[in-house]
Parts: structure tokens; sequence; C-alpha cells
């Protein structure tokens, strides 16, 4: 399960690129924080800190904002796509004992039968989770499946209270024998020579 990380947040009064630069020049990273029918909190967050936490998908945040506790889902990273610096973030109160809608990555575990390959189709889940215990990933185990095993949506063990937004007939992960090996290339040989 994700931890409920802890920063503390300034409120911002200056707005605009220019602002925005000096912020980050200062090792601050701006931020907005929405939800719940309260108006928009711009804020500004220590960039070294929030750059460790949003490392994890779907990360929880108890922001201290000049001494009033909110507790927030990272929803949206802006980050400079060649120096990869987090340009902006995005916020969403939440609440204890509410659900939220998260995207889970999906990992794939074990090893399928020998001479097989498992190719992982969906690389994330969308799940309804209480906010407070969103999970880091949810484990698909393919040890020892055989060519043609398909493992759905629906198929999927999901943590306690977890519920599945994805349709449960979409295809998660499929066992293949790749094109090419040596059982492929003794058939066409046997081809060739009955062809002969």
């Amino acid at each position: 399960m994700s931890e409920t990380n802890q920063l503390v947040a300034t409120t911002r009064t200056n707005f605009g690129k220019g602002a925005a630069r000096k912020l980050r020049a200062a090792g601050q990273t701006p931020a907005v924080v929405y939800g719940h029918g309260t108006d928009p909190a711009h804020i500004a967050l220590e960039t070294h800190p929030l750059s460790l936490i949003i490392r994890h998908a779907n990360a929880v945040i108890e922001l201290d904002i000049e001494g009033r506790k909110e507790l927030v889902l990272v929803k949206d990273v802006q980050k400079d796509p060649v120096r990869q610096i987090i340009e902006h973030v995005d916020l969403l109160v939440v609440k204890k004992g509410e659900t939220v809608e998260v995207e889970v990555p999906v990992h794939v575990t074990g090893e399928s039968f020998s001479g097989t390959n498992a190719l992982q189709e969906l690389n994330t889940l969308r799940l309804s989770v209480p906010a407070t215990s969103i999970p880091e990933h949810v484990e698909v185990s393919v040890e020892g499946l055989e060519e043609g095993a398909q493992i759905l949506a629906g198929d999927v063990t999901l943590p306690k209270g977890a519920t599945l937004l994805d349709a449960v007939e979409q295809l998660v992960v499929h066992v293949v024998t790749p094109r090419g090996t040596a059982a492929d290339e003794a058939e066409e040989a046997s081809e060739e020579e009955a062809a002969e």
C-alpha cells in the first residue's frame, strides 16, 4: 500500500511563467490543490522531497498548508520533456474513507513454461480504491503457464477494498511461443522435404 507522505506547502501569490521560473530556481515547484468543492489553492512545494514522492504511482501526500492539514492525491505531473524537471503538479483533495479512481501499474511475476514468452498487453488497471490505501501495483503471476494461456482483467487478484473499473474481459497477459524456435524450424524443414 502507498504510504502517506508529508510535505509543508506555502501559498503562492505570484503567478505566470516568470514567477514559476523563479520558484523552480529557488528549489520549489508550483502546484495547485483542488477538489471537494473548495476553491483551487495555489501552493509551492520543496522540489527534492516532492520528486522522491512522485516516483511512486498514485502518491498520497499530507500537506501542511500554513498550519492547515490537507490530504491530497498526486493527479498530474507536468515535466520538461528534455530536462525532466518538474514544472507543475496537480493535487486532488481526498478524505479518509473516500474511494478514488486510480490507474495502478501491473507487475508480471514468475516464468511461463519453458520456450514460451508472456506478453503484457495492459500496463495499468483502473481501480476504485480507498484513498488512504492505494496499492503501488497489482501482481499477475505467469508461473508455469503454457502457450495460449490468457489472463484477463477479471482474473487479476485485487487488494482488499479495490474494485475493477476496466472491462473484465480486457487482456492483461497472454503466453505465446516465439516464432523461429527450434520446433518451428524443424516443422518447416520437414514441410520443405515433403514439398520436394
